[in-house]
């Protein structure tokens, strides 16, 4: 097969491009066509002889940056699980399950229609990947947490070379590191470690720390379903600023009232700024409810987007779901209006007072057309940032609830918590597994030329990004020192395909 040129692939992307607008030009100057635009005739069905395609021809360039980035070596170097390898190596299994849930995988059965297309091996340069018994094997092969540590240390080593690069931009004057926990349930009965949460679920309780710049995950920790979020989250927060902290102008770890882990504050403000909530205690609310009137100002909440022509669209003036909620007279929460305050406050186990900033909620409770009683609300945020006004502040903590679509997306996009194995230790490895996968989404996106597109990319849903990035019918060619890969089908995606594809290529990580 012929290489083609970049200049010649350029042409060929604007030529499918002109064919495919041509086509949706037409649409709507059929006066009166006699059929429905859906239609059939014979189909034949042929199985080639000698061409191999395949349809996940992005995995070749987020195989190129994993390798560029020295992962498999990183994996290699330091994960030691094999005592032989035959043939296999501790990095191909991380990626064989790490690239199966970016093809679309969502179990380890999905390894086996990848080891079956030898366009897909061709691409990754590999004479063969470990099968789903194998792969499953490897897991179980991860006996204790330092295990587990030791995979996950060998991904971070690599994150600081995007960070120091093309993800500077990204990483702003402020890193944000964001902690959380959630279920990931079972309906298995015989998986050791599980427990019932206290939502009535059976399963595990993972904690996940993330990087809210890049929506990265840095630790993902897997424990029983019973265990409160906060347990254990200082010893992984600390992780995390140890590990951001020397590559970033700046770091703020940021968590909901359950990670207001005040024994720690004090160690964590010599390295960084924090922001978290706090309950609403009894101490609290009687500082509140004694600050002068003229402390309090309103709080004015930014619309939730913005328009690129400055004006919205309203298919439907009404809002179908108040109309129901009156008519019905359910009990509805309105709220009035709101506004914020600060005041010092040192917490008990602290030898040096904070920042508290206090939002006071006015909601009127209504039924129907009536309005029942007026409740007063306080919601209370410390923190060591003095360079944000107290809105500011509340606003930068309602942020943090963007971890909530990270964490969705590791459940239902890349599907990490689906526990497949039996034990605690050996899902903990596959979710980290399955988590790099997510995380090599984000480092793609930073590849990109155009910042718009690097933001656009890191915030995608991964399913998304698979049928955008991924999901690209090719042939592979697989020579001496070469894989060529030319793309078959077409999809406007090309142009920053090929744009994180050729930044990949020239740029030498250190």
């Amino acid at each position: 097969m012929k290489k083609i040129s970049n200049k010649q692939s350029r042409r060929n992307i604007a030529r499918r491009k002109r064919k495919v607008a041509a086509r949706h030009a037409k649409a709507g100057h059929w006066d009166d066509r006699p059929r429905p635009m859906f239609n059939t005739g014979t189909v034949h069905y042929e199985v080639g002889a000698t061409t191999d395609a395949t349809n996940f021809g992005g995995i070749a360039p987020v195989h190129r940056l994993v390798t560029k980035l020295g992962l498999p070596q990183t994996i290699d170097a330091g994960l030691k699980l094999l005592k032989i390898h035959l043939p296999y190596h501790e990095s191909d299994h991380v990626l064989n399950i790490a690239y199966n849930v970016l093809c679309g995988g969502t179990r380890l059965e999905d390894i086996e229609r990848l080891r079956h297309d030898t366009a897909y091996m061709n691409a990754l340069g590999a004479d063969l990947i470990p099968d789903p018994t194998t792969a499953g094997d490897f897991c179980r092969r991860f006996k204790t947490e330092e295990d587990v540590l030791t995979l996950m240390d060998c991904i971070n080593s690599v994150r600081p070379q995007l960070w120091r690069g093309r993800g500077r931009e990204l990483m702003g004057p402020v890193t944000y590191i964001d902690a959380d926990g959630t279920i990931a349930p079972t309906y298995g009965e015989c998986k050791a470690g599980m427990d019932i949460s206290y939502k009535g679920l059976w399963g595990y309780g993972p904690l996940i720390i993330s990087l809210a710049n890049t929506s990265e995950v840095l630790y993902l920790v897997n424990r029983p379903a019973n265990v409160p979020s906060h347990t254990d989250a200082a010893r992984w927060i600390d992780k995390s600023i140890e590990l951001v902290e020397p590559h970033v102008e700046r770091v703020c770890v940021r968590g909901d009232t359950d990670f207001s882990l005040t024994k720690n504050f004090d160690r964590w403000a010599e390295s960084a700024d924090f922001l978290f909530g706090m309950d609403c205690n009894q101490a609290l609310r009687s500082r509140a409810e004694a600050l002068e009137p003229a402390c309090w100002q309103l709080l004015e909440r930014k619309p939730k987007y913005d328009t690129l022509t400055g004006q919205r669209r309203h298919r439907n003036q009404d809002n179908e779901k108040q109309r129901i909620i009156k008519e019905r007279e359910y009990p509805n929460l309105h709220l009035n209006y709101e506004d914020v305050a600060e005041f010092d406050y040192q917490p008990g186990n602290c030898q040096q007072p904070y920042r508290m900033v206090v939002l006071r909620k006015n909601i009127s409770k209504m039924k129907g057309e009536l309005v029942l009683l007026d409740d007063i609300r306080y919601f209370f945020y410390i923190t060591t940032r003095t360079d944000l006004s107290a809105a500011e502040v509340v606003r930068c903590a309602n942020e943090r609830c963007d971890q909530e679509n990270v964490v969705e997306q590791l459940k239902n996009g890349v599907s990490a918590m689906n526990v497949p194995l039996y034990d605690l230790v050996s899902n903990w490895a596959y979710m980290v597994m399955a988590a790099l996968a997510w995380n090599i989404k984000s480092w793609f996106a930073m590849m990109m030329h155009h910042q718009s597109d690097r933001r656009l990319y890191v915030n995608m849903e991964f399913r998304r990004f698979v049928t955008s990035m991924i999901l690209i019918t090719c042939r592979v060619v697989r020579r001496a020192r070469s894989i060529v890969i030319r793309l078959i089908g077409y999809q406007p995606t090309l142009d920053r395909f090929f744009s994180a594809w050729n930044t990949i290529e020239r740029t030498g990580f250190t």
